[in-house]
């Protein structure tokens, strides 16, 4: 395969992304969005040393750094004293140990950010065009039809298009994400409301064995701001119906105000009085493991969630969709050099693996925030962070293309 033409498919943080890596190794692409402008569902994103090592080689870290919150630990806290004793502290990032610090940032600063250095790069980005199905599929060229009934070809076609991704339909066409039955209700308050001691430290998750966890976690790039949230049960709805879910806002103010009482004061303070125009709604959406990521040609690639959209638990969603990216875009600037095949045979295995691992750390998550007498010492573990925020992407591409032409 010489040099293709890329199209990519959903103007997300993996799209945009995606395109900025295939920039840096020359290769051209196109961006297409179907909505009339990129999309934006709402909140922050929690970005660990692992995908920030990522943003840094192409360009992106040091344009966000200071536009979001910097810090290095989540402590869990229980409800046995008054401020909450720490039972554990999680490792989010740490300059000195991993390079860099954990970033919370608003994904519509981040995703600004990308469009800006689209524009400044010449990338083309073509709003309102809505991916319908692939029509034709060979060793050459991929082609595709748009809702429009025209038609398109390229040398690929990427999904980039999320959890509930069209392009995964050519794939896997009765494939349909499983909801978990969780979903998060989440609010941002100011964090002077919440009356923090002096040095009291945030992110923080409060643990209670009948009411489940309460998040504290700072944003904006002073920490004037925190996010506030709770999970709850819910039964799988239709789009209309979770929009419905969403714009009953009284409702959700209620459930985060459900309980506080059996919490510290600190989240009796941060739930007195809650802004509609923050809250939000993520049911929790997974994909199952699947056996392939591209199309027997090739020539179809998915990434990032519509691939192995997982839960939520550790956070890595997106960082994972950023090294999807990064080591796509090394192995695809070596078209011509080495199959294909066997390159993105390896690029699955090697993000699989990765997936696996971070199924297994959410499970470890999840364990901590269980009620004390449903967990077993034979279960849990101690988290070892280095095997996720570590990695050096690039080394491991290098590695792998010295062993194919050794």
């Amino acid at each position: 395969m010489s040099r293709p033409q890329v199209a990519i498919i959903g103007a997300g943080l993996s799209g945009l992304s995606l395109a900025l890596a295939l920039k840096r190794q020359k290769i051209s692409c196109t961006v297409y969005e179907g909505r009339a402008a990129s999309f934006n569902i709402g909140g922050a994103v929690m970005l660990s040393p692992n995908a920030l090592k990522v943003l840094d080689a192409l360009g992106v870290y040091s344009r966000v750094r200071a536009k979001g919150f910097n810090f290095e630990t989540l402590e869990y806290r229980d409800v046995d004293e008054d401020l909450g004793r720490v039972r554990e502290v999680y490792e989010f990032g740490g300059e000195q140990k991993y390079g860099y610090k954990a970033l919370r940032i608003y994904r519509h600063v981040l995703i600004d950010e990308l469009l800006a250095m689209l524009a400044e790069n010449g990338i083309s980005l073509k709003y309102s065009m809505k991916f319908k199905c692939v029509v034709k599929d060979t060793d050459k060229q991929v082609t595709w039809e748009w809702a429009d009934g025209t038609q398109q070809s390229a040398s690929l076609l990427i999904g980039a298009d999320g959890i509930h991704s069209t392009v995964r339909k050519y794939l896997y066409p009765d494939l349909a994400p499983t909801f978990i039955g969780m979903a998060g209700i989440t609010a941002a308050v100011p964090t002077s409301q919440l009356k923090l001691p002096d040095g009291y430290h945030i992110p923080v998750t409060f643990m209670t064995k009948k009411y489940g966890a309460f998040v504290i976690a700072p944003q904006e790039v002073d920490g004037s701001e925190v996010l506030i949230g709770k999970q709850k049960r819910l039964e799988d709805r239709g789009k209309e119906e979770w929009a419905a879910v969403l714009a009953d806002k009284q409702s959700l103010v209620e459930f985060l105000q459900q309980n506080a009482e059996e919490f510290p004061e600190i989240v009796q303070n941060a739930v007195t009085h809650i802004p509609t125009d923050k809250i939000n709604v993520w049911p929790f959406y997974i994909v199952p493991k699947l056996e392939k990521w591209t199309s027997p040609s090739r020539r179809v690639v998915m990434l990032g969630d519509a691939a192995h959209a997982i839960p939520p638990s550790a956070g890595q969603g997106i960082n994972q969709a950023f090294e999807d990216v990064y080591m796509f875009s090394l192995l695809l600037a070596q078209a011509g050099k080495v199959a294909m095949e066997k390159a993105l045979t390896f690029w699955q295995q090697y993000r699989q693996e990765r997936i696996e691992q971070i199924m297994a750390l959410n499970k470890q998550i999840d364990l901590r925030r269980m009620p004390s007498d449903e967990k077993t010492k034979d279960e849990m573990e101690d988290m070892n962070l280095e095997w996720l925020y570590l990695p050096d992407f690039k080394a491991v591409v290098d590695n792998w293309l010295a062993d194919q032409t050794a």
